[in-house]
């Protein structure tokens, strides 16, 4: 670098913190080796080569980035508001992040700590899935972004677009990415209104005692609700927040250079030539004065940008690339001034010097930093409306004004000796001991090497018996165990500062994802979730490299060490003062510094499951640890021993679970792992077909079970039907909001283990391989519009919402459990989780003669049903069991008691539910539910048919596909089974030759409309397929692979065909 960083900068205004965000292959991490070649970080003719970020082997194999990477550079520039001429130094922190899906929680952990970013799209490829979830990501960060047209040179190089025909594409391009934005501000004005009606409807209930009825209050309700503008979420060349760009040639611009560069020859304003450059305004050739489209009258005039902007490149690039000319080139040259050496003229590489002289010219490096510096606030004006929209998320006005010191220290940045230290961990990185800077062998000087001389010259003649092995051995062991320790992985947290600052040495207190800062810091459940570290050591992320350092103030992002075996994954430091913790002071003396910034939102489920086992089996403890080191430092895998025995990873895709267990081998690990084939999550469910079997019980509604326990002390009756669509999917739509409720009833009943819910910690408490939904309700709406779904489903189900015992699998399912019985007061969760606790004999009683209480077991025996179907033991979906009856002899349970035998009667009723359950499915037309990928791939049109072909092979299906305006390019956009997609981007890459690569996104589960206990009957069948039935099933396939693969019975024909059986000669 030109020179030495000084991270306590005396200006926090002169800070920005920045990431790139967009689709894979869209070239981020190559416009970040740009950036760093203008630091003098890296050579100017490597940059795009060297993708100097990708530090990881497969990263570089692979040429894609798989691991967010910080940079801090120091850079100087004009002001945002001062254009004159006086320079001042700016800190720039970059994050670079991945654009594959399985790594978008990456993304999501990186835009937590940033002010601003750079949307990078591909101009040909456009608008992509991930340039969606990314957009999605910075809105909801509110961050400041500023869009990169990216790869401009393909326009001219591939698509040969006329000048005027890229324009068009540019302003689709744009009007594109708007309306994405557009579609985000909607929903948020939507939303915004209704918590604002809420609000007011609060209010006037309030104010209701105060007047005499209903209208007089709302005439004195001065309120009105405050339109928010959407004027700033637009992007706008004319703005300065496009820049379009050729990162592999070096080149970029905004309109305001070309403003600058035209408005003397013009005779015009630089503000005003900058309004009308972009856009449908032209140069009138008579009077020389710009024009709208008004104004034309007929006349065939090139818009302004296409004139002054786009000729001139195209017209580079013509005279460079496609029709090389040294004439013209030599006077561009002269032209634009440039310093360009004879030899470097005269080269062979058309593409090297086209980037040689576009580079000089339109610098990308400097129109980057200068639209960062100009779009992207500083730490101080960026914490001012972002931190009270975390803090405050349900918040609907605009500016919220601090409340105490804690927030006033975060909106304002403050960094001042005494302000509250707060920074925020997003995630934990592992980083080899031995690459740290404190570890790191470095070059000695030469007045050390001289004294290490005498040194050895002293010990050879001091006459010491050299004979003597043990000091070498001794020597030789001190060695091993020093290597062996440096080969260990150090964790680190990866934070911004806030506000104060952070000095190595001192302690701080960890408040962890789940602490409730609304309780005492001695509460239950807070005690586990707030603890104390000592900060060990302090880094800046320099790339590859870390930086350390003494003190880091507010504004900058860093590494901390200390953390380990404190903090799992993200967590918010804090400490009362810059000086830490005070010595001997008490947690309740202290609490007004704790604030909870919660956890990092994960954008993508881990869908992926494969369990390992080492080679060795006396490796097991290193694999365990391996596990528990992968699962700190990755912030989308999952980890846990399934009741099996089996140590199994989730991960969020094919590619990220390759990474996974490359560094359990190399890095966490360091022992041969075996893997199992992938273990691919099912759902069953039972619908009602045309053609089903008779009921299993004579005389009775389909699905009707009768069960009993042991010697028939209890006796049952239990009834399963398929679920309505309309309240499955409500359902299925706020299991989060289920789990809320259920998690703050439990919290009331004193359960402080279940405690205090976080929404962003809600999914961990789930089931594994569920989707993850936005809520469409609120808690306290849940139950009332669950009762409006039943009432519009009719029949039996107008009125189940009361009646509703329980929620399953996990408590928290797509099955219900409903009280049916006719006589006494039915168990209602709805009751219990509002607290409404009226005369029920079940809640103390139980049974039906309020002695023995066996809702307990019913319920528990729903639930092992529900988690392990009939089929293949996988989670039931979409089914109602309606207890219709339940009888108990008292007398008999009495003498068990007496006997001490009650347990067994208790097991056998839990057994008892399970099994009638599990028949209940079985007597409707059973069927299972896949896990189904959304699949997006970009496809020119002579390979449209091979990648048909793969998505047919693996039993996918195409749900639609759209040309690209203006390309020979297709997006097909498919829905692949997750069981039949392992190797699918590799099959479609060869099969393709690299031309198209797919994006595979989790989106839910799907019904397979095929009986796995179906076989030929009626005459057509039979003729059609025989009695073998020759075509296979595929339902009872993936049923059978199931059952398998967990060492159940499979009814599987050991010979098929015995009539074409034949005895072999010897």
């Amino acid at each position: 670098m030109a020179s030495p960083l000084s991270f306590e900068t005396p200006d926090p205004e002169n800070i920005r913190i920045i990431t790139t965000l967009g689709h894979v292959d869209h070239g981020k991490t190559t416009l970040m080796d740009v950036l760093l070649a203008a630091n003098n970080i890296i050579s100017p003719r490597m940059a795009g080569k060297l993708r100097y970020l990708d530090s990881r082997e497969d990263e570089i194999e692979r040429g894609i980035t798989m691991e967010s990477s910080c940079r801090v550079i120091e850079v100087s520039s004009h002001g945002a508001h001062d254009p004159g001429n006086s320079q001042a130094t700016y800190i720039i922190n970059m994050i670079d992040t991945p654009g594959h899906v399985d790594f978008s929680t990456e993304v999501s952990t990186a835009s937590r700590l940033c002010d601003g970013a750079l949307i990078l799209v591909d101009v040909v490829e456009g608008v992509c899935t991930q340039t969606v979830s990314v957009l999605q990501q910075a809105w909801r960060d509110s961050l400041r972004p500023v869009l990169v047209i990216n790869k401009l040179d393909r326009l001219i190089v591939e698509l040969k677009l006329s000048p005027v025909e890229a324009y068009h594409h540019l302003s689709r391009l744009i009007e594109q990415v708007n309306a994405v934005m557009g579609g985000f501000f909607a929903s948020a004005r939507m939303e915004d209104d209704l918590r604002w009606r809420e609000e007011r409807e609060k209010r006037l209930a309030t104010k209701k005692d105060q007047y005499a009825d209903e209208g007089e209050a709302t005439a004195n309700d001065a309120d009105t609700f405050k339109e928010k503008d959407d004027e700033d979420i637009y992007f706008a060349p004319e703005r300065g927040n496009v820049v379009f760009a050729s990162a592999v040639d070096g080149w970029g611009f905004r309109v305001g250079k070309f403003a600058q560069l035209y408005s003397a020859k013009l005779g015009l304003k630089e503000a005003n030539l900058r309004r009308v450059l972009w856009g449908d305004f032209y140069l009138d050739p008579k009077t020389k004065r710009v024009i709208s489209y008004k104004h034309l009258k007929g006349r065939t005039l090139k818009p302004l940008f296409v004139q002054f902007v786009l000729d001139n490149i195209w017209a580079v690039y013509d005279a460079v690339v496609l029709n090389p000319n040294t004439e013209k080139i030599a006077k561009i040259v002269s032209t634009l001034n440039l310093k360009v050496s004879p030899r470097d003229l005269k080269t062979k590489d058309n593409r090297q010097l086209v980037s040689l002289l576009c580079s000089q010219w339109l610098p990308l490096s400097t129109c980057i930093i200068q639209a960062v510096i100009d779009i992207v606030p500083s730490p101080p004006a960026a914490q001012a409306f972002r931190l009270p929209r975390m803090l405050y998320p349900d918040s609907f006005e605009q500016g919220i004004a601090p409340k105490n010191r804690l927030e006033q220290d975060l909106f304002t940045s403050n960094s001042g000796p005494d302000a509250n230290v707060v920074a925020y961990v997003s995630k934990m990185i592992a980083v080899p001991r031995k690459e740290l800077p404190e570890n790191k062998s470095r070059s000695l000087t030469a007045d050390e090497m001289r004294s290490r001389g005498r040194e050895a010259r002293r010990e050879r003649f001091s006459g010491e018996d050299t004979n003597d092995p043990l000091p070498t051995l001794r020597g030789t062991m001190e060695a091993l165990e020093i290597q062996e320790k440096a080969d260990d992985e150090v964790i680190l947290g990866f934070a911004r500062l806030y506000s104060g600052s952070i000095t190595a040495g001192t302690e701080v207190y960890c408040v962890l994802p789940k602490y409730n800062a609304s309780l005492p810091p001695e509460h239950p459940s807070n005690a586990h979730n707030l603890v104390t570290a000592e900060v060990e050591g302090l880094y800046i992320m320099m790339g590859r490299e870390l930086h350390p350092v003494k003190t880091i103030q507010a504004g900058h992002t860093f590494a901390i060490r200390g953390l380990g075996g404190k903090v799992w994954r993200n967590a918010t430091l804090c400490a009362p003062a810059c000086t830490g913790i005070p010595q001997g002071s008490d947690v309740n003396h202290n609490q007004a510094c704790f604030i909870n910034l919660g956890g990092a939102n994960r954008m993508t489920p881990p869908i992926v499951r494969v369990a390992l086992e080492p080679v060795i089996p006396a490796d097991m403890p290193k694999l365990v640890a391996g596990l528990a080191l992968l699962a700190q430092a990755d912030p989308c895998v999952e980890t846990f021993q399934q009741q099996t025995g089996e140590h199994v990873i989730l991960t969020a895709g094919e590619l990220h679970l390759e990474r996974c267990l490359k560094d359990l081998r190399e890095r966490f690990a360091r022992v041969e792992i075996q893997a199992s084939k992938p273990i691919v999550p099912f759902r069953e469910t039972a619908v009602k077909a045309a053609d089903m079997p008779p009921p299993k019980t004579p005389n009775a509604t389909r699905g009707t079970m009768k069960g009993a326990s042991s010697q028939n002390l209890v006796s049952f009756t239990i009834r399963a039907a398929p679920l309505p669509d309309a309240i499955h999917q409500f359902i299925l739509q706020n299991l989060a909001v289920l789990r809320v409720l259920l998690q703050e009833r439990r919290a009331a009943d004193g359960d402080t283990l279940g405690g205090i819910v976080n929404p962003g910690e809600v999914e961990r408490t789930g089931m594994q391989d569920d989707i993850f939904y936005s809520p469409s309700v609120r808690p306290e709406q849940f139950w009332d519009v669950l009762r409006d779904k039943c009432k519009e489903a009719g029949g039996e189900w107008s009125g189940i919402a009361d009646r509703i015992w329980a929620f399953g699998p996990h408590g928290a399912g797509g099955c219900i459990l409903i009280d049916a019985r006719k006589d006494g007061f039915p168990l209602s969760l709805r009751h219990r989780s509002l607290r409404e606790r009226s005369v029920n004999p079940y809640d103390e009683g139980g049974g039906c003669d309020g002695q023995y209480d066996l809702s307990g077991h019913i319920e528990t025996g729903f639930q092992l049903a529900t988690f392990q179907g009939p089929l293949c033991a996988e989670p039931m979906d979409g089914l109602a069991y309606f207890v219709e009856n339940v009888e108990i002899d008292s007398q008999a349970i009495q003498k068990e008691i007496v006997q001490n035998r009650l347990t067994q009667v208790t097991g056998s009723v839990i057994s008892g539910v399970r099994d009638a359950c599990r028949s209940g499915l079985l007597d409707w037309s059973p069927r299972l539910k896949l896990a189904m990928y959304s699949c997006d791939i970009q496809a020119s049109t002579d390979v449209l048919g091979k990648v048909y072909g793969v998505i047919a092979r693996r039993r996918g299906r195409i749900v639609g596909e759209e040309m690209k305006e203006g390309t020979t390019f297709f997006t097909v956009s498919a829905l692949l089974p997750v069981v039949e997609s392992f190797g699918f981007a590799d099959d479609i890459r060869k099969r393709t030759s690299g031309a198209a690569s797919p994006q595979l996104i989790f989106s839910g589960y799907e019904l397979l409309d095929q009986d796995p206990f179906w076989v030929p009957t009626t005459e057509e069948e039979l003729e059609d397929l025989g009695e073998k039935a020759d075509r296979s099933n595929l339902a009872k396939e993936y049923m059978d692979a199931v059952r398998e693969r967990k060492g159940m019975f499979v009814d599987r024909k050991i010979v098929q065909f015995a009539e074409k059986q034949r005895t072999l000669k010897r």
